[in-house]
């Protein structure tokens, strides 16, 4: 049973493995809620992952690519 199955399921726990993709597509330009939505958590745990508060070993760039409006 998913998340989206029971809404009372708390979300995920991210793994290292997890964290390094969500960098990859980071990296690549995806939007920060769309990538939490594939992993069934907050945008705000994928904020973490980007700026190294979670996994803070990970490489990452020294700077993110741009959204356009």
């Amino acid at each position: 049973m998913s998340h989206f199955d029971n809404p009372r399921e708390p979300s995920r726990t991210l793994t290292e493995a997890d964290a390094a993709i969500i960098i990859s597509r980071l990296k690549a330009g995806e939007f920060q809620n769309r990538i939490a939505k594939d992993y069934d958590v907050n945008p705000a745990r994928v904020s973490d992952v980007k700026f190294g508060r979670m996994f803070p070993k990970l490489p990452r760039p020294t700077q993110w690519p741009k959204h356009r409006k």
